[in-house]
C-alpha cells in the first residue's frame, strides 16, 4: 500500500536505509519532467466563488493551520473557494516554478466545485466538522472515483480512473474537506529498486526537499510530506508501510503519525503488504495531524483489519491533546541500532531529552528494544511475498482499459517502456517478488509469526512493561542526504522506523531541530492503540519547543547554521 523507503531493498542495509527509513532524494535536478503533472487550475472567479473576482487581501498561507484556516472562513475574511484559488497560486509559484519542489503529480479539476458546496453548506449551517472547505493533498496510491488518476506514479497505470473511492477519500469528502489534488511519491511507494532515488516516479519525475533542494525528501509520502512543508495545502495524507509517512515527515519539519494497523483502512489504496501498511497524516503542528487522524478512523468491511479497531478508534484526538502530558510521563530511550550515526543529531536529540525532563518527564536512559534489528533481512522477504498477492489482488479490480493486471505485467511493461521507466534504476525488487510463492508457505507464515513476536510481546510491549514506559523515543531519522540518481538512496542505519512498522504499532514524529539547516525529528512509539497518548506527548514537546520553522528552499543546505 504504499510506503515506505523501507520497501524496496534487497538486503538488510538497503532496508535500513531507505526503504524502512526513506531517504535520499536526487538533487537539485528536476528529472523525469513535471510534464506529466496534470494542469493547473484556473483561478474561479465564480460570483460564488470567490466571493469577488480575486482572492481576499490577506496574510500568506504559509503555515496557517487547520484552526487559522477556520477562523478566517467564520468570520468571512476567507471562504473555501478563496482558499482553493490561494493554494493553487501558490502551488503554481512554488511547485511548478520558483524553487519547484515538484511536489504535486496531478490537481484535482473538480476542486472549485466542492469548494463552492462546502461554502453554499457552511453558508446553510451546516458544518461537517473541522475539516469543513480545508484544502487537503493525498499521495498519488489512494482510489478516488473522479477525473483524477490513481498510478502510483507509475506510467504503467497513468490512465487509471479508479472504479470507486478509497474509504480514506470518502473519508475526507465526508468530513468536508477539499481534495485539491495528488502528490507525487517514491514510484510503487518505494517497491521497485534497491537502488531507486526516494521521490522519483517515472509520471511524476524528482520530488525535492523544501529545506534543501539537493537533499532527499525521503520515500515513498516524499510529494505529500513537501506539499505540506511548503504550504501547498493545510494537511496531506501519506501511506507507510515502514517509514514512509514518519521518514518523509521527518524530512521536512513535519508531524506525522503511522497509526495502528487497522485504524485506518487500506481499502483502496495501491498496496505493499498488508500486515504493515497503513495510511496517515501529516501536517505542520501535532493538532493538525490529529484533526485529519479523527477524520480518517473508521470501521471499513472491505478491510477486516479495521474491526480491531472498535472501541479503540475516536473521531476526535485534537480535543484530548494535553500541553502538560509530559509532567509525570515515563519515557524510555532506545540508544542502540537508533543513536551514534549522526553526532549532530544526537546533540539535537539530547537538546530534546533535556526539555522533556524539565517538562516533569522521568527519562529512563538506555530503554533499548532488545530485539531490534531481528527482523531486518525477514521483513524485506515478508513484504516481497505480500507485494505479489496485494498487488494482483489490487489491479485485478480495476477497469478493463487499464493496461496493467498483474505483477507480471507491470515488469513487462516496465521492460517495454525502460527508457523511461527503467532510465535510474531497475525493479529487482519487483522481480523478487514475482519469485516467490502464494502466502499458505510455511516459510511466510512462520516468518510472519515469528516477527510479530519479535517486535510485539518481545520487542515494543516488552520495553514498556520492563521500565514501566508510556512511550519509547529515539531520533526518527539522520538529516536528508544528497539526491542521487547515479547510486540511488545510500545505505546506513539510523533509522527508528522499523519497530513500530513490523509490529503494527503506533508511531509518532515531531519537530526535533535542525542539524546544518535539514530538519530532524523525534519519534514517539507506543503500543496498540495508543495515538492519543503518543500525540498528547508530542504535543506537549512541540508546545515546550517548537522546533519547526519554514522552508526557505536553499540550493544546498545551509551549512552555517546549526
Amino acid at each position: 500500500m504504499s510506503n515506505s523507503n523501507d520497501e524496496r531493498h534487497a538486503t538488510s542495509s538497503s532496508l535500513s536505509r531507505r526503504g524502512f527509513m526513506a531517504s535520499a532524494i536526487a538533487g537539485a535536478v528536476a528529472v523525469g519532467g513535471r510534464g506529466h503533472a496534470g494542469q493547473l487550475l484556473a483561478r474561479d472567479t465564480s460570483p460564488n466563488g470567490a466571493p469577488g473576482t480575486a482572492p481576499t487581501a490577506a496574510a500568506p498561507l504559509d503555515e496557517l493551520t487547520i484552526d487559522d484556516l477556520q477562523a478566517r472562513m467564520r468570520d468571512g475574511r476567507e471562504s473555501s473557494s478563496t482558499l482553493v484559488n490561494q493554494y493553487l497560486d501558490r502551488i503554481e509559484a512554488i511547485d511548478k516554478h520558483g524553487p519547484a519542489i515538484n511536489a504535486i503529480l496531478e490537481l484535482n479539476p473538480d476542486a472549485h466545485t466542492i469548494a463552492r458546496q462546502r461554502d453554499a453548506e457552511r453558508k446553510a449551517g451546516h458544518l461537517r466538522g473541522p475539516l469543513h472547505g480545508i484544502p487537503v493533498l493525498i499521495k498519488d496510491n489512494i482510489d478516488t472515483a473522479d477525473r483524477m488518476h490513481t498510478s502510483a506514479g507509475s506510467l504503467a497505470l497513468a490512465n487509471n480512473i479508479a472504479p470507486r473511492d478509497s474509504f480514506v477519500a470518502a473519508q475526507l469528502r465526508a468530513a468536508g474537506a477539499v481534495i485539491l489534488g495528488k502528490t507525487n511519491l517514491s514510484e510503487w511507494a518505494n517497491f521497485r529498486s534497491s537502488h531507486s532515488s526516494s521521490g522519483w516516479s517515472g509520471r511524476g519525475g524528482q520530488t525535492r526537499n523544501p529545506y534543501a533542494l539537493d537533499r532527499s525528501p525521503s520515500g515513498s509520502s516524499s510529494g505529500s510530506g513537501s506539499a505540506a512543508a511548503a504550504s501547498l495545502c493545510a494537511v496531506a495524507v501519506g501511506t507507510e508501510t515502514d517509514g514512509s509517512v514518519t521518514s518523509p515527515s521527518a524530512a521536512a519539519a513535519l508531524v506525522g503519525l503511522k497509526p495502528t494497523l487497522g485504524l485506518v483502512s487500506r481499502s483502496g489504496i495501491i498496496p505493499i503488504a498488508h500486515s504493515q501498511d497503513t495510511a496517515g497524516p501529516m501536517a505542520r503542528t501535532v493538532r493538525d495531524a490529529a484533526i485529519l487522524l479523527g477524520a480518517l478512523t473508521g470501521i471499513d468491511p472491505r478491510d477486516a483489519a479495521t474491526a480491531d479497531s472498535r472501541g479503540h478508534a475516536r473521531t476526535d484526538y485534537a480535543s484530548g491533546l494535553d500541553r502538560n502530558a509530559l509532567r509525570g510521563a515515563r519515557i524510555g530511550v532506545a540508544r542502540k541500532h537508533y543513536t551514534g550515526y549522526s553526532e549532530p543529531t544526537d546533540r539535537v536529540f539530547e537538546h530534546a531529552l533535556d526539555l522533556m525532563r524539565q517538562r516533569g518527564a522521568t527519562i529512563v536512559d538506555p530503554a533499548d528494544i532488545a530485539t531490534a534489528g531481528q527482523t531486518d533481512d525477514s521483513e524485506l522477504d515478508l513484504l516481497l511475498y505480500e507485494f505479489k498477492a496485494d498487488l494482483n489482488k489490487y489491479l485485478g479490480q480495476l477497469k478493463p482499459e487499464v493496461r496493467v493486471r498483474s505483477l507480471a505485467q507491470v515488469i513487462a511493461f516496465n521492460n517495454a517502456n525502460a527508457a523511461r521507466e527503467l532510465r535510474y534504476f531497475g525493479q529487482d525488487i519487483m522481480i523478487s517478488a514475482q519469485e516467490k510463492g502464494p502466502l499458505t508457505e510455511k516459510k511466510y507464515r512462520d516468518d510472519l509469526a515469528r516477527n510479530r513476536r519479535l517486535m510485539r510481546a518481545q520487542g515494543i510491549d516488552a520495553t514498556l512493561t520492563k521500565y514501566h514506559l508510556d512511550a519509547i523515543v529515539a531520533p526518527t531519522q539522520q538529516p536528508s542526504p544528497l539526491i542521487d540518481l547515479v547510486n540511488g538512496d545510500p545505505g546506513g542505519g539510523g533509522s527508528f522506523t522499523a519497530p513500530a512498522a513490523v509490529a503494527g504499532y503506533p508511531h509518532v514524529t515531531v519537530p526535533m531541530g535542525f542539524v546544518r539547516g535539514l530538519p530532524v525529528g523525534l519519534s514517539f512509539v507506543g503500543t496498540a492503540w495508543t495515538e492519543q497518548r503518543l500525540l498528547s506527548l508530542a504535543y506537549a514537546f512541540e508546545q515546550a519547543a517548537p522546533a519547526r520553522h519554514a522552508p526557505t528552499f536553499a540550493v544546498g543546505a545551509d551549512l552555517s547554521s546549526t
